[in-house]
């Protein structure tokens, strides 16, 4: 009898991940949650605060400095490399066959260019949207395409 393929759905953002799977039931449950340690630090708390400040020497005006990367958008590339690290390492355990990620757009873009190709060929499908704060059993009508009611004729029977 063929084995049923194990799916992991990855939600995430650019400051949490979670890892569902569905049951034999076909209920999806979260299985393991991860936060960013940077999710809710200020600038100044991830290394830059105000910019600093310009002058030129014939006026007394003073001209703010922008900084040239955005702190919390290099914590959020940080964090996705976190969470595609961790898919990476469920694939060397041999912990699914088929992979399903959902993020915004960009977050979604960062995991994916940080898995590596042993996973990207798992990699069934994206969905493109922000489900992290979703509940568990709301989560069902986003990911109809990609969980399958197991039939009889699948069941081997």
């Amino acid at each position: 009898m063929p084995k049923t393929p194990r799916l992991i759905i990855v939600i995430a953002d650019g400051e949490h991940a979670r890892i569902v799977r569905p049951r034999p039931d076909h209920v999806l449950r979260t299985e393991k949650r991860f936060d960013s340690k940077d999710a809710h630090k200020q600038s100044s708390d991830l290394g830059s605060d105000a910019p600093g400040a310009s002058f030129h020497s014939d006026s007394s005006a003073h001209h703010a400095l922008a900084p040239r990367h955005d702190p919390h958008r290099l914590a959020e590339e940080a964090f996705a490399r976190v969470v595609a690290t961790e898919v990476n390492q469920m694939t060397g355990d041999a912990a699914f066959d088929r992979l399903v990620i959902a993020a915004p757009s960009h977050s979604l873009a960062l995991i994916h260019a940080a898995l590596d190709e042993t996973t990207r060929v798992k990699l069934v499908g994206t969905v493109a949207k922000d489900l992290v704060k979703t509940p568990d059993d709301e989560l069902a009508s986003h990911f109809q395409d990609f969980v399958r009611p197991e039939t009889p004729a699948r069941l081997g029977k």
